[in-house]
């Protein structure tokens, strides 16, 4: 499978599993998980016919582990719009988590912190890199440190995803350090 076909269709599990899985006919079930045989029937139905192996491929060579395979069935590790309980339990979080974002966001967050937006969860990353890598997503990159350690003793409760993603319902300004 080359890289571009592996792009589209990685694009294509992302939209289906976390966002849109009645536009193909898909049912979650509460914990975001499908049979692997109906997502691929699915597929094929409306025009992206693939294998088990090539379903295979895409999952194991994700650089961010975004789906999970569990024997016979599928789910995206994080990221859902839809309503799912991916039932991770609470985790005691380092120090400090990151956030890219890009500049022209920067005046909502010091207001209002980091929020959800669609999502179920803010998502963090475990290091500056990761977090350069996903505010480069939609322009010039820029880090925010959280300082999660300080989240967790005022209550604040966090959870690490299967691709170690760490999630947190919000993130008030107070725990956000911008660089000035």
């Amino acid at each position: 499978m080359d890289e571009r076909r592996t792009e589209k269709v990685s694009k294509y599990l992302s939209r289906h599993l976390r966002h849109q899985p009645e536009r193909i006919g898909l049912v979650l079930d509460p914990q975001g998980w499908v049979a692997v045989e109906d997502l691929l029937s699915a597929m094929a139905r409306h025009g992206m016919p693939l294998t088990r192996a090539e379903l295979e491929h895409v999952v194991a060579v994700n650089d961010k582990r975004r789906f999970a395979l569990d024997g016979d069935r599928i789910r995206a590790s994080q990221g859902h719009t839809v309503d799912v309980d991916l039932g991770l339990p609470p985790a005691a979080p380092p120090a400090y988590l990151y956030h890219g974002t890009i500049a022209a966001a920067l005046d909502a967050i010091r207001a209002e912190g980091l929020r959800p937006m669609g999502r179920h969860h803010v998502h963090l990353s475990p290091d500056r890199e990761t977090a350069t890598r996903v505010g480069a997503r939609r322009g010039r990159p820029v880090v925010l440190a959280v300082d999660a350690g300080a989240m967790h003793r005022d209550g604040h409760v966090f959870h690490v995803s299967a691709n170690g993603v760490w999630l947190t319902d919000a993130v008030p300004a107070r725990y956000l350090r911008f660089k000035e």
